[in-house]
């Protein structure tokens, strides 16, 4: 195997026996912890399945992953969620996917929740300010939810935070913090101030675990 994801499954698995592994964060944390664990890798065939299901075709790097290195398992936070293909008889998964991602939502998210809010001092009587209320709060949970348009939750990050991968429109392969949780919409990861591709946010990952797991330097005795 050459490319982007040469030698990667080996180098994931054999921080299995670096001797500083639980310094990584996610790796050992309860039964979420990844503990540096692969799933197989899928076949041609299976990520089909997989994109046939999503109603998409997944952007090159987070595709060849699968074929190359595993379909879930250890990586950045808490590890990739499994990617597990329906049977043929399977429905499709919701189409929200397959829909345009729209990064200047959030904007629009934040405009409209923090200074666009009803205030019962505006108007006459309660009906009045209900039904302002009832529209505002309806119109907030459509632009929350059209917030993940076009991308696949990949990663547990932790107190309700999870990474995007963006699979559709410019910003096809990117990915992104789901920060909703906070009530702070949908925002870029960045490396050397552009938004990180699937791979180089992976790799970054993959190098600062294998600095802390084998890293010579750390005090065993001070390990949990």
């Amino acid at each position: 195997m050459a490319g982007t994801w040469a030698g990667v499954r080996e180098r994931v698995l054999a921080l299995r026996e670096a001797p500083h592994w639980r310094t990584v964060y996610g790796a050992d944390f309860l039964s979420s912890g990844h503990k540096f664990e692969l799933l197989p890798v899928l076949t041609e065939k299976q990520v089909h399945m997989v994109e046939r299901r999503l109603g998409v075709e997944l952007p090159e790097e987070y595709r060849t992953f699968l074929l190359e290195v595993g379909a879930g398992g250890a990586g950045p936070d808490y590890g990739l969620f499994p990617v597990v293909p329906a049977g043929p008889g399977a429905r499709p998964a919701g189409r929200r996917c397959a829909l345009l991602f729209r990064p200047e939502l959030t904007a629009e998210f934040d405009e409209h929740v923090w200074r666009a809010e009803p205030q019962r001092a505006d108007y006459s009587d309660d009906g009045a300010f209900a039904a302002a209320y009832a529209s505002w709060d309806d119109r907030a949970e459509e632009l929350e939810n059209a917030l993940t348009d076009g991308t696949l939750c990949i990663s547990d990050q932790g107190c309700a935070y999870f990474t995007l991968l963006v699979v559709t429109g410019a910003h096809r392969g990117t990915v992104w913090d789901d920060v909703r949780g906070v009530g702070e919409g949908v925002l870029p990861i960045k490396r050397n101030d552009r938004i990180a591709s699937f791979a180089e946010w992976y790799l970054h990952w993959l190098d600062d675990a294998e600095r802390r797991a084998w890293d010579k330097t750390t005090d065993a005795s001070a390990l949990p």
